[in-house]
């Protein structure tokens, strides 16, 4: 499914939604570059299984685990990786075994040891909006938010296009 969000708070609500359909064992794979929101998305993701505590980019740290929630959250960045041994080195395959989330931030890295069953977000800036399909309406989920909040100017520089593969969400 793809979806249009015009702000961080947008991205952080659709993925509050997508948690609510996660199972033990989920593996999502992030595609996008630097500053496109997979953090903000990670962060609806926990606060969607009802994590309460602050959620940050594990950049320097590969992973963060957020439990109190219905499942817990493993939040890998794989950007310093260079290659699918280095995972292996950090227990990757234990963090699949634990009954939770597995989220990873530049899966590209290693995208050989990743699941077939593996839910992928792809997650891009809108640079032409024209471009898109006239039934892609900004905003095409169910959020009961206002939007009026100061990250929501309509700046194209905010709009992301989401596109989910592997799991639908309503």
């Amino acid at each position: 499914m793809e979806f249009l969000t015009r702000s961080e708070r947008e991205t952080e609500d659709l993925g509050a939604k997508l948690a609510i359909k996660l199972k033990p064992g989920v593996i999502i794979a992030y595609r996008g570059g630097l500053g496109m929101g997979k953090t903000a998305f990670t962060r609806g993701i926990a606060h969607g299984l009802g994590y309460p505590g602050r959620v940050s980019s594990p950049t320097f740290t590969i992973v963060q685990e957020y439990i109190g929630g219905r499942l817990p959250l493993f939040h890998f960045d794989w950007y310093r990786i260079r290659n699918a041994d280095e995972l292996y080195n950090l227990a990757w395959e234990e963090y699949q075994d634990r009954g939770g989330v597995c989220v990873i931030e530049w899966s590209e890295q290693a995208p050989e040891v990743l699941p077939s069953d593996c839910v992928f977000v792809t997650i891009s800036r809108v640079n032409n909006f024209n471009n898109f399909n006239d039934n892609l309406n900004l905003n095409n989920y169910n959020n009961d938010n206002d939007n009026n909040g100061a990250d929501n100017d309509n700046n194209m520089d905010n709009i992301r296009r989401i596109l989910v593969e592997g799991m639908e969400m309503d």
